[in-house]
């Protein structure tokens, strides 16, 4: 027997009994691709004929047998894939006769042996993906996945070599000059690395060459222009890096080239009209260079093996050219957030195959061509934010695969197409901020497929009870601002998954259906600017995961049901102009995350309830133009957030209390037109505001223009006030002193109380002294690790408790404000099984220590970064972190109010305890730092995890966090950051139509090939990531909605 292949047959087991001694003739042995496991025999050093040895794709352990190197007679040897651990034996070097070496995928260590290099006929040598150390032996015939280092300059020695690949390491350094002098080579791959310099003009002497790899590396310098003599290339991957200067017009002589990708690079000057040269072209990707400048050449057209062109994000302007008309094989054409003017070129409608259009952020004008009703196979269409006028053309309803639809903030008239629909796979629908008139679409009220459909600030009309069907699948409706009459339908029950229910600014009349009470996934509801009437009903208190409720505008009339103050998510509260009366309820003062509260322009009277002192959240209060009477409670300035306050034309009276004084946060306040009297309080908002917010009363005085000083104020009352000096001053101080000293007997009495109450706080509670004490000398806790606002310790209490303890790097105030107080107790009360628990803080004049439920294997980052441990997460762990790290945001987003956004989710950022359970950690730290800031998003980020809209909005919200979650899960599953993929996936407007090209890629290779329902869990995982990628933030899903896919 000279020859055994049995490669792909399903075998098990071991190699233990393999009679090795009865093949003495065996020169081909194939095992690979089976399910073989335990360590290679020795024995194996009896085939000593053996030229072709491969052993690839199992379950083998151990070491390499060094007796291997006793077969020197073999060319292949392949062992990749598999378990193997401990060195590279150095008799491996005996084996001259090989041509290939390829041990990636291990848990090899230790150094590369220099006795590798003595294999001079060797042409393939693969070491990646290993736990290789040290140097790259400088006498190597030929490297191709080493690990660390940078690259020889002697490479240019070599001879034989026809593929360099060092991608995906760690190398530094620049490009060697010599690598020019590989005459041979036709494949290098040196991108994921560190890489810096300039690219050496050397390169053009590869006239080989057909794939160039440098992206994703920090190469800065120009574009060599002898780069244009490699006339073989068919790759040219030169994006995401710090490249400058001109595009070489040379490069346009590549007649085989395939794929050229220049994005996220800072060229500019404008595009070569020579790219119409590339005959061969299907890919050409130059977006997201924001220096780049002129028009898009015409010669563009000449590329008729066009797939997907991708102009995005660049200063080009100018025209579209109608020579893209002729880019008959085009499938995905990007050409958004440019600065684009004139029409829409009728010649794009000959583009048969085209699948995605993207024609966003420009200023185009005239209408949309008829002829683009001829792109049948069209699935997205975005023609968002330009300046288009006139009516949708009828011809649009024969893009029949059509799903998602975005005309948005445009200047469109006439109907709305009718037929949108009628195919059934409409998922997004948003014609918002344009002039369409007339009644909804037919198919638009069968369509059951939406998800998204935004209707508002337009002139629709219609019968709202009418118009709309049922839609299982719909998430977010809104109406508002159109002309829509009817009464609001109880039908809107059967609609599941509705979270966004928006008809304000319409002409619906009627009463609002008590049904509406049983919507209980609702978290907005609007029904404002209508002509409602009727009570508000009590079944609305049922509603118990709404977080806004708009309904002012409108005729309502009665009281504020009680069953309002159930609401314990409800965060913006508008009741204005309405009708409502008598009192307002006390229980509103159980909404204890209320932000916005707005009840102006009712009929209540009687007296503010000393209750609304419990909204500690609260940033506006608006009661004005009611009837209130009675003082303005003291109680009012337990409201630390509070920003804004307008109690005017109540009648109040009575002095302003004192204390608002301590409200360094009011900014606007307006008591006008009531009854008040004495001075005006000592703070900012009332010391800054003019006199119009305190005319129309008779007896303020202050330091304001318009208001007469106090002393003046009080002279003027003359000699007849004398005679109650006594009433006035000696009986209020004597009273003053009564109960000034009921007060200290008070005192007396709760101090001892508070301290029998801090005798018997639980064991849980953090010791402060402890901590500060062995925080002040750091030798006595062990350091962790170091984070981009803290130093992490590993502290031991006396009690035995373990606890991790994060130093900031600094304490910006110098003292902590009762803001930060607040924000501690707040998250301190959180409680879910995927965050981690955080006890508090404790603080002295030199520092800030934050203390925090210690987890015992570390972050997610380190494990995913170390072969060992990144073996140990399976596919069933990792699944189940995915999970952890949704259900963890879910809460943050939709059970906590006001919703927690941590705007900075990363791997570093979720940690894992012993049974590999999933923690989102540091949700606070950002807000505990800086609680009075309006900017958010500059204290927010990991550099590859950004979400792209706060390059332009900076301003955070919970999409960015959704963002954030679809890196980390296609992280989680390729077991490193995919930053290869999202410059790609943030290009396409419908990632998900492409998942299929790319989840054999997205596997972390270093674990066994799922299989089964794992397999297919992790397919469904890595289709919710791309939707959270989705360029557009309106079109991501909510977190809630991701738990919700994930758990199917």
């Amino acid at each position: 027997v000279v020859s055994i292949n049995l490669t792909g047959s399903n075998l098990k087991g071991t190699l233990q009994e393999f009679p090795f001694l009865l093949f003495p003739q065996l020169a081909y042995l194939d095992l690979s691709v089976n399910q073989l496991f335990g360590t290679i025999p020795t024995q194996i050093s009896h085939l000593s004929k053996l030229k072709h040895l491969d052993f690839s794709t199992n379950q083998f352990s151990g070491i390499i047998p060094p007796q291997i190197g006793i077969l020197t007679n073999l060319v292949v040897l392949r062992l990749s894939v598999n378990q193997l651990n401990g060195l590279i034996p150095e008799e491996l070097g005996e084996l001259t006769s090989l041509n290939e070496l390829a041990l990636s995928y291990n848990r090899l260590n230790g150094s590369i042996p220099a006795s590798l290099g003595n294999l001079s006929n060797l042409v393939q040598l693969s070491l990646s993906n290993n736990s290789l150390s040290g140097q790259i032996p400088p006498n190597w015939g030929y490297l191709i996945s080493p690990h660390y280092g940078s690259i020889p300059q002697d490479l240019g020695n070599l001879e034989s070599p026809v593929s360099v690949s060092l991608h995906t390491n760690n190398f530094s350094g620049v490009i060697p000059r010599s690598l020019g002098g590989l005459k041979n080579l036709t494949f290098v791959y040196l991108n994921n690395n560190r890489i810096v310099g300039s690219i050496p003009s050397e390169i053009g002497n590869l006239r080989s060459l057909s794939y160039l790899g440098l992206n994703k590396n920090q190469l800065s310098g120009s574009i060599p222009p002898t780069a244009g003599n490699l006339s073989n290339l068919k790759f040219l991957y030169l994006h995401d890096n710090r490249l400058s200067g001109y595009i070489p017009p040379k490069l346009g002589s590549f007649k085989s080239l395939l794929y050229l990708y220049l994005s996220h690079n800072q060229l500019n000057g404008s595009l070569p009209s020579s790219f119409g040269n590339l005959s061969s072209l299907k890919h050409l990707h130059v977006h997201n260079i924001n220096k780049l400048s002129g028009s898009i050449p015409k010669e563009i057209g000449n590329l008729k093996s066009l797939s997907h062109l991708w102009l995005s994000k660049t200063q080009l302007s100018g025209f579209i050219p109608p020579s893209l008309g002729n880019l008959s094989n085009i499938r995905g054409l990007y050409i958004r957030e440019n600065m684009l003017y004139g029409s829409i070129p009728e010649e794009l409608g000959r583009l048969k195959s085209l699948s995605q259009l993207s024609l966003s952020v420009n200023k185009l004008n005239g209408s949309i061509p008829h002829c683009l009703g001829n792109l049948s196979n069209l699935k997205f269409f975005a023609l968002r934010e330009n300046e288009l006028s006139g009516s949708i053309p009828q011809e649009i309803e024969n893009m029949k695969k059509l799903n998602k639809y975005l005309l948005f903030e445009n200047q469109f008239t006439g109907y709305l197409p009718q037929n949108v629909c009628q195919s059934g796979s409409l998922t997004h629908f948003s014609v918002r901020n344009n002039n369409f008139v007339g009644p909804i679409p037919r198919s638009l009220q069968n369509c059951t497929s939406l998800y998204s459909l935004r209707l508002e600030r337009n002139q629709l009309t219609g019968n709202i009870s009418e118009v709309f069907g049922i839609y299982p699948d719909l998430e977010l409706l809104d109406l508002s601002n159109n002309n829509f009459f009817g009464e609001i339908s109880s039908n809107w029950i059967k609609c599941p998954q509705l979270a966004t229910l928006n008809m304000g600014g319409n002409e619906i009349s009627g009463t609002i259906p008590s049904e509406i009470g049983n919507m209980t996934q609702l978290h907005k509801l609007d029904f404002s600017s209508n002509r409602l009437v009727g009570q508000i009903p009590k079944q609305l208190g049922k509603l118990t995961s709404l977080t806004s409720l708009t309904l002012n505008g409108n005729q309502l009339s009665g009281d504020i049901p009680l069953e309002l103050g159930l609401l314990a998510e409800l965060g913006y509260l508008d009741l204005s102009a309405n009708r409502l009366s008598k009192l307002i309820p006390k229980n509103l003062g159980e909404l204890r995350k209320l932000h916005h509260l707005n009840l102006s322009n009712n009929q209540f009277s009687q007296e503010i309830s000393i209750q609304i002192g419990k909204l500690v959240q609260l940033s506006k209060l608006d009661l004005s133009h009611n009837s209130l009477g009675g003082n303005i409670p003291s109680e009012i300035c337990n409201l630390e957030s509070l920003e804004y306050m307008n109690l005017l034309q109540n009648k109040l009276s009575g002095p302003i209390p004192s204390c608002f004084r301590r409200m360094h946060g009011l900014s606007s306040i307006d008591v006008s037109y009531n009854e008040l009297q004495g001075s005006i309080p000592h703070s900012k908002a009332f010391q800054n505001a003019t006199i119009e917010a305190f005319q129309g009363n008779k007896e303020l005085c202050g330091d304001v223009t318009g208001l007469p000083p106090c002393e003046a104020l009080t002279s003027n009352k003359g000699d007849s006030g004398k005679h109650m000096t006594f009433l006035f001053v000696i009986v209020p101080l004597l009273s003053g002193a009564f109960l000034l000293s009921l007060v200290l007997i008070g005192m007396c009495f709760n101090f001892r109380r508070r301290k029998r109450t801090d005798s018997q706080e639980g064991q849980n509670d953090v010791n402060n002294q402890e901590l500060l004490s062995a925080s002040t000398f750091e030798g006595k806790m062990v350091l962790h690790g170091t984070g981009g606002c803290g130093t992490v310790y590993k502290a031991e209490l006396t009690s035995g408790d373990t606890r991790a303890v994060k130093k900031l790097h600094s304490l910006p105030t110098g003292e902590i404000g009762i803001n930060q107080k607040g924000f501690v107790s707040e998250i301190t009360e959180i409680r879910h099984r995927n965050i981690v628990k955080f006890y508090g803080f404790c603080s002295h004049t030199q520092h800030l220590f934050l203390v925090y439920e210690y987890l015992e294997r570390g972050s997610l980052a380190t494990i995913l970064s170390n072969e060992a441990t990144a073996a140990e997460l399976d596919w069933s762990k990792r699944v189940n972190v995915i999970k952890g790290v949704a259900n963890a945001l879910s809460y943050m987003h939709h059970d906590c109010f006001p919703p927690i956004l941590h705007r900075d989710i990363s791997s570093k950022k979720v940690l894992l305890d012993l049974e590999y359970k999933a923690h989102v950690s540091d949700f606070g730290t950002a807000k505990f730092l800086k609680p009075d800031s309006s900017n958010w998003s500059e204290l927010a980020g990991t550099c590859g995890y950004i979400a792209p809209e706060l390059a332009y909005t900076m301003r955070a919200n919970e999409k960015c966090d959704v963002f954030n979650f679809g890196v980390l899960v296609l992280e989680v599953i390729e077991g490193k950051h995919p930053g290869h993929f999202l410059s790609l996936l943030l290009s396409l407007p419908a990632p998900a139509a492409n998942m299929n090209i790319v989840v054999n890629d997205l596997i972390d290779s270093r674990l066994p090939p799922p299989l089964g329902e794992v397999e297919e869990k992790l397919k469904s995982m890595i289709a919710v990531a791309f939707l959270c990628l989705d360029a557009n933030p309106d079109c991501r899903p909510t977190m809630q909605k991701v738990c919700n896919l994930l758990c199917r």
